[in-house]
């Protein structure tokens, strides 16, 4: 029986690639609200806060006006939300944006409380400047408070706009009370009788539940019952995720990274989240995520602002060699002007060598204490013949043993280290590089593997989370143990491949786009997410 024949879907989420993102959220919510709009037919919508780096009328938005209670009165640009604090009866004004974006409806909502912030998730170097106490790099001091105005307001936008969705999907944390709030506070649980709510847990890190220990705050500006409060408790904070158990159908970005939280001892880097949720009878769901491999097709070099077409499916290569002639001639001692980004140690043009490449947050989680140990021993064994380009930033001890390293004489000409980040520098990094490092503690899915394998650039993995789906030497490189010597060790095999097979080396490429294509596109991944949103309307 379908359950979904009105085919309505809301998606609430903090992130939404084009407009704001921190991480692969915005990826993930932004391919599959397409496939299921594009491919599936669905009327398919998106709500996230209005940040203060966003520009709505630039970026093609149109205001929303809300009607009044007297017909007399002209119609109403903002709509309140109640935040109360404890001891105080507070309401919160919130305005709203819509764009029809590739058969996607966009909502953006504008409150003071999400303009205020120039970061997605932390304050930046500009807010720091203007307040000693917003540090770089550091959570928003409010982000409880941010996370339920956008999930009240949320609700509260789908009952003026007269929109009663079959399903709404929260991603993360940052929407993981709504299903709890939606079925327990009286003006909401009527009108919504009929939906279901699925909860999608990106990251299940310590760090990442977006718990609050100030439990009187929590009850009063929810408006749950101490009941649900309660009831969701986990390690002495009022957890969203422990509280969704019970509300929504609960699933994760990967079948592997499921069974590592309730089925192994993995689960000790959430505080032992997966196996709570288990003694409140919530089985995760494993749905690897997909992605769309025409958003990344080096045979469309003017979108992805390449300097040449190639097609590692089909073993056109010539455009990929001169790619790479023209990054690092971009990374040479010569050049070192970027807008984005500050170079640290240089590479020499020598296309012939073999280039590693890594782009991400420089973290422990990512493994980049990991990979700067594992790159000093590659060079203690006097293997040198090779290049490495790593484009990022992250944890301040980790950029300055990186910029020291990158300076140091020892790797002149063959480390590189790209301070920051620049959407169209990465492009050329994956369409240049032979290798892509993901040396991940842990992963839940991962993305910039698919990402890589599109360029034809192996990814060099450990074997945890979602990323077991690449396949040791036949779609990349995996190793086991998180150490450096097991890194070492994989960047050799690597490295043996591309000196002495060739051959070997292109039928790993195409066998890594091919399988990418065959199993694991939106528009596959979607039917799984069909089956679980029929999975909460039952």
């Amino acid at each position: 029986m379908n359950l979904l024949e009105e085919k309505k879907i809301l998606m609430v989420a903090r992130e939404y690639d084009g407009l704001a993102g921190a991480g692969g959220v915005k990826d993930v919510c932004r391919q599959l609200a397409e496939a299921l709009a594009q491919h599936g037919g669905f009327d398919v919508r998106v709500v996230l806060p209005l940040y203060g780096f966003m520009d709505a009328l630039a970026l093609g938005f149109a205001q929303v006006t809300f009607p009044c209670r007297n017909a007399t009165d002209k119609p109403a640009l903002t709509f309140e939300v109640d935040m109360h604090y404890p001891g105080r009866e507070r309401r919160e004004e919130v305005g709203l944006w819509v764009q029809n974006i590739r058969g996607v409806t966009v909502y953006l909502l504008d409150s003071k409380r999400f303009t205020e912030k120039h970061g997605v998730y932390t304050y930046t170097a500009e807010e720091e400047t203007q307040k000693s106490w917003q540090q770089a790099g550091v959570g928003h001091f409010d982000y409880f408070a941010m996370n339920i105005l956008l999930q009240k307001a949320a609700l509260d936008m789908l009952i003026l706009l007269d929109f009663r969705p079959n399903i709404v999907h929260c991603h993360d944390g940052h929407a993981a009370l709504l299903p709890a709030m939606m079925r327990e506070n009286e003006g909401w649980r009527h009108y919504f009788c009929r939906t279901g709510a699925v909860v999608t847990i990106h990251n299940a890190g310590l760090g990442y539940h977006q718990e609050v220990a100030d439990i009187e705050f929590a009850e009063v500006v929810t408006g749950l019952p101490a009941s649900v409060i309660r009831a969701g408790m986990f390690n002495s904070s009022f957890d969203p995720f422990a509280a969704a158990a019970g509300y929504a159908v609960m699933n994760t970005v990967s079948e592997n990274y499921a069974h590592e939280l309730q089925k192994s001892e993995e689960d000790s880097r959430t505080g032992w989240l997966g196996h709570h949720l288990l003694r409140k009878n919530v089985t995760l769901a494993g749905i690897t995520n997909g992605i769309n491999p025409e958003d990344f097709n080096p045979r469309a070099p003017e979108k992805l602002g390449l300097d040449a077409a190639f097609d590692p499916a089909t073993g056109e290569l010539a455009g990929k060699h001169l790619c790479k002639e023209q990054l690092l001639a971009a990374c040479s001692p010569a050049n070192q002007v970027w807008q984005r980004v500050v170079q640290h140690g240089s590479l020499n043009r020598e296309p012939d060598l073999p280039l590693f490449t890594f782009i991400g947050r420089l973290t422990a989680q990512k493994g980049v204490d990991v990979l700067l140990k594992a790159l000093s021993l590659l060079a203690a064994t006097g293997e040198t013949s090779f290049q490495t380009l790593i484009l990022g930033n992250g944890e301040k001890y980790l950029e300055e043993h990186l910029e020291e390293m990158a300076g140091a004489e020892a790797s002149g000409g063959r480390l590189c280290f790209l301070q920051g980040y620049d959407q169209a520098l990465a492009n050329k990094i994956y369409a240049a590089g032979d290798f892509f490092l993901i040396p991940s503690l842990y992963e839940p899915c991962g993305l910039t593997d698919y990402i890589a394998q599109l360029f034809g650039n192996l990814p060099v993995v450990h074997h945890v989370g979602g990323l077991v789906k690449v396949i040791d030497q036949e779609t990349g490189f995996t190793y086991q143990e998180h150490a450096p010597e097991s890194l070492a060790a994989a960047m050799q095999q690597a490295l043996n491949v591309y000196r002495h097979d060739r051959g070997k080396l292109a039928a790993m490429q195409r066998a890594a786009v091919e399988r990418i294509r065959n199993r694991h596109t939106w528009q596959q991944v979607m039917q799984d997410y069909l089956a679980l949103y029929q999975q909460a309307l039952r």
